[in-house]
């Protein structure tokens, strides 16, 4: 895959899932200049401003795709917008979308537990199926998970999300064993604290339960992090653009932690 655009070349063409806001956001626009783009979220709506940065970053955006991740009938109507769109597969897959509900052991219900596995494992574990065995059909690919730092350690009061990114990182091995020799690429990145409306909710959550305000509760989220602050989406995204690009190529079957340190000092 081309590293910088180049006009006689055909561009990658990259999936991005939960691409309307936050890190996913982010990510369509970094990939902007070498990639053209399908990009995925709950509503097409929800995507305008996302495509129309992307656009402005030099993408072609080829569709904006409705998809709701958290039922077989959401994913199988994605996988039939693929095949339409993209008929022989894509050249980079980023499964970033995610939900993070937080909620003590005893109150992590059925329902917290299903939608939290649907949306961040099941969710890519259908799209790599779906996609990843095309790439090695071509002898090419990147795949990225955003996974977290739940993954590497434990945080209370998350045991479906830490479960769901922990399953995140061990598909990723897996896959990157079986598809060493493919020329795909596989990797996670997992990010700490990040400036998103998942930390803001986080922070009114804390707030709500121990009746501190949401600055406070903000500035101990940014505490977890050695650099005492949040990762930004566009820190993310650079590394997301990276792992995707030539400089990358033996860069394989890793979970990178993006965390200042935290799971590590």
């Amino acid at each position: 895959m081309a590293a910088t655009p180049n006009p006689d070349a055909a561009r990658p063409l990259a999936l991005v899932t939960g691409a309307s806001r936050g890190i996913g956001a982010a990510i369509a626009v970094a990939l902007a200049p070498r990639c053209d783009l399908l990009l995925t979220a709950r509503t097409r709506e929800a995507l305008a401003d996302t495509a129309a940065a992307a656009r402005h970053a030099g993408a072609h955006v080829v569709a904006e795709l409705a998809a709701s991740l958290d039922h077989a009938a959401g994913r199988e109507a994605l996988l039939a917008a693929l095949q339409q769109h993209a008929p022989e597969g894509v050249d980079v897959l980023v499964c970033n979308a995610g939900v993070a509900p937080s909620a003590p052991l005893h109150r992590t219900d059925d329902a917290i537990w299903s939608e939290v596995l649907a949306v961040n494992l099941e969710a890519p574990f259908v799209l790599s199926r779906a996609l990843v065995p095309k790439m090695a059909r071509r002898g090419r690919g990147r795949v990225v998970f955003v996974a977290s730092t739940a993954a590497l350690k434990g945080y209370r009061y998350t045991a479906a999300y830490s479960a769901s990114k922990g399953g995140v990182v061990a598909l990723m091995r897996a896959l990157a064993a079986e598809y060493a020799d493919k020329g795909v690429t596989i990797n996670a990145v997992c990010p700490g604290f990040v400036d998103t409306d998942i930390v803001k909710h986080a922070a009114a959550h804390i707030a709500t339960r121990t009746g501190k305000d949401e600055a406070t509760a903000r500035a101990e989220l940014a505490r977890f992090s050695p650099l005492q602050r949040l990762v930004t989406p566009e820190e993310v995204a650079a590394l997301v653009a990276f792992l995707v690009g030539d400089a990358a190529a033996t860069i394989h079957g890793q979970a990178i932690a993006q965390d200042g340190g935290e799971t590590t000092l």
